[in-house]
This record gives C-alpha cells, structure tokens and sequence, in this order.
C-alpha cells in the first residue's frame, strides 16, 4: 500500500488545487451569464471529448507505459490551467475558452484516470481493492471540502490568476510523486495476426455483454449516473439561483459534501466494506437518492448542509463497491479495455443529461415555476415559485429516479446470483 498512498498523496494536493480553480471560475461564468445553460454546457463539453478518446483508451492503457500516461495527464491539465490565466491576465478570457479548455482536459483525463484505476489492481493487495477505493473517493470529497473554502478564502486578496497559480504548483507536486515511485505493468498479450482494428475497438464490449452479471451491473450503473449527472449539472445554477448569487452558501454546500464523502470515505476505510459488495452498492444508490430528495426540498442551508453531508455518505459506499466488483472479475491485462468500454457507456449518458440539464431548467422546469406557470400551481407548495424553483422540482425527480434505481437492483436475478456468489 505504500506506492498506491504516495500516488494517492500527489493526486489529493493536485485535486485541491483543480477543485479551487473550478469553483472560482464557476461563480466567473455566473457572474458573466447569470445562465444554467452555460454552466451545464462545462460539464457537457468534458464528457464530449471523453467519448471518442474512451474508444482507444483503453487500447493505450494496456500498451503503453501507466506511469507516463498519468504524468501526461498532469501534464497537460497544467498547460490548459496556465493558458485560462495567460488569457485572463491579458482580458482576452472568454466563455467559449473554458469550453475549449474542457474539451481538451477531459480527453487527457480520461487517459489519466483509466491508468490510474488500472495500475490500482498491480500495487494493491486484493483484500485491500475496497480500502483503496475508498481512498481514492478521499480525494474527490476531501478536495471538496478544502478547494472552496481556499479559494473563497483567497480569491478577494489574490484573485482569479493567484489561484491559479497555486493549482500550477499543485501540478507539480502531483507529477515529482509520480516520478519519485516505481508502478508494475501488467504482463504484454501475444498479439494476434488476424485482429482487427474493430474487434481491438470493441473487445471491451464483447468481452461485458455475454456476461450477464457484468451487463446488468453496466446498464444499471448507466440509468443511475444518468439521473445523478443530470441532477448534477443544475445543482450550482439552483443553488445561486435560490440565494441571489450567494458563493459563501454555495462554497457551504460544497463542504457539506466533502465533508459527508470524507466521513463516509474514513468509515470505509476502516471497516474493509460490505461482505456482499453488491449490496453494498445498492444501499448506495438507495441513500444517494433519498438524501438528495430532501435537498432539493430544501430552500435554504439548514436544509442543504445537512442533506448535501448525509447524501456524500453513501458515494464513497455505493463507488468503492461497485469498482471492486470490476475489479474482482476481470483479469488485469485486460482491464483497461473492458474498463475502458465500461467508461464510455457511463460518458455517453453523463454527455446527453449534461446537454438537456440546461435547457430543461431555462426553457421547461424554470418558466413552469414562475408563479401562474403550467406547474406552479401544482407543485408551488412543495417548491415555491420564482428563480430555482423549477431546477429544485427537476433535482428532486433526478434523485427519484436514483432511489428507485436501487430499490430495483435487489430483485434483479442477475445481481441476486452476484450476492450468492459473494457470500461464498
């Protein structure tokens, strides 16, 4: 575990200083377009360029060296960092820049975060696979706690080009621990004379769909995240929207939740997880779900800290869960590909709620709020009327279906053999 927690280590500080410059250049496009639309089309446009990369990432991951893939990774979000500040130090930024800039950074990251996942299996001991997962939702949760409120700290005395600067530094330290640890390959595959382009392309996918339990685990996983990113790509908008603009609220929700998935990530750690993973996973969903019904509820923060803290509790759970099923029934040679087949799917559905997240909340749910609209008279006494109101009646169907996705899950035969084999 030594190589895996120095890894871990240079991951954290990098995602602290990605997390900082994210939340300063959301309330930027805030401030700039005041629009739910523009917002959602960041996270649309970073799931975009992840599609097609997905198709050979997992064919680079499983030929060339992990280790340099992840520094490139770094590497190369490092360089779209210092061109966002080149731009604003010269008051050339633009919106369409960070689009740009999002494009670029999820076809990397993609590559980076496969190869991270991969390299998990070789430098880990397999009673260690839940440990470790969870210790690598630490570093999303626990970035979330620290990056905002750094960045709200920082961002009047420094401004927008100190912070970034930090997360330059915060690049660096990620890639000295890289360079400063040794990471296994997994054993190269005889090649085979009659492969083809496609059938290398689509192994990932043949290898998943004749496998019951893994298909059902994908396209399960695929109708959650689905719910779960379009709920996603409206909870900043909505936030801002109910508090006039207010980043100390919506830093406190971005807290709330690191702090939830750092405790729930913590508890894991020390308990070593469920005996029956796939339980684990579908309680999971089942708490994800109801936490964020009661945010979506609320309208104010004595009802989204403690809504956004309960609901981070169960991410930590239902992933680390869920990616050491993976991780179990799949041999490492062949993980990046299958692994690879098994992002894209999960990147497809996040790109198309991303897309319509934004204009179902401008253009449907948001109008239909508005006191006389076709829905406020229905639903008004839940939700109120007036600006948010229509995003926090979407949220609250999102997690809905999240919730019922779970439910579901225990009484699918497929999982249920899952379950029997795991008590084995």
């Amino acid at each position: 575990m030594r190589i895996f927690t120095l890894i871990w280590f240079g991951q954290f500080v990098s995602t602290i200083g990605s997390y900082m410059t994210y939340f300063a250049l959301t309330l930027w496009v805030w401030d700039t377009t005041g629009s739910a639309t523009a917002l959602a089309l960041l996270v649309f446009f970073l799931q975009l360029s992840r599609i097609p990369i997905t198709l050979i990432s997992g064919l680079i991951v499983d030929r060339f060296n992990r280790k340099r893939l992840m520094i490139l990774g770094d590497s190369i979000t490092a360089l779209a960092t210092l061109t966002i500040g080149a731009l604003y130090l010269t008051s050339h930024l633009q919106i369409w820049h960070f689009y740009m800039v999002a494009i670029l950074i999820g076809g990397f990251g993609q590559i980076q975060m496969l190869a991270y996942q991969t390299s998990m299996t070789l430098i880990v001991p397999k009673q260690h696979y839940t440990r470790a997962n969870s210790m690598a939702a630490v570093v999303h949760y626990g970035s979330n706690i620290i990056g905002p409120a750094l960045a709200g700290m920082l961002y009047p005395r420094i401004g927008l080009a100190g912070i970034l600067l930090i997360d330059l530094v915060t690049f660096t330290i990620a890639i000295a621990t890289l360079l400063a640890v040794p990471i296994p390959q997994p054993q190269p595959q005889e090649k085979s004379q009659s492969e083809t382009i496609l059938s290398k392309l689509t192994f990932g996918f043949r290898y998943i769909w004749p496998r019951s339990s893994l298909r059902t685990l994908l396209l399960l996983a695929a109708i959650f995240w689905f719910a779960h990113d379009l709920g996603s790509a409206i909870y900043q908008p909505m936030i801002l929207a109910r508090t006039n603009g207010s980043a100390e609220i919506l830093a406190g929700t971005a807290t709330a939740a690191g702090l939830g998935g750092v405790t729930g990530a913590v508890l894991l750690s020390l308990w070593g997880g469920p005996k029956r993973r796939i339980h684990g996973m579908l309680a999971g969903f089942i708490g994800a779900g109801i936490c964020k019904v009661g945010f979506g509820l609320g309208r104010s923060p004595i009802v989204w800290l403690p809504a956004q803290f309960c609901s981070s509790l169960n991410f930590p759970l239902l992933g680390s869960s869920g990616n050491a099923l993976w991780m179990e029934q799949v041999v490492p040679e062949k993980q990046g590909r299958v692994f690879a087949a098994r992002a894209l799917v999960t990147q497809v559905v996040s790109a198309i709620a991303a897309l319509i997240a934004g204009p179902l909340a401008d253009r449907g749910f948001e109008p239909a709020m508005l006191p006389g609209g076709s829905l406020s008279q229905l639903f008004s006494p839940v939700f109120g009327t007036g600006a948010g109101a229509g995003m926090s009646l979407l949220y609250v169907l999102c997690a809905l279906m999240m919730m019922l996705v779970g439910v579901n899950g225990f009484f699918i035969p497929q999982l249920k053999t899952i379950a029997a084999s795991e008590s084995n």
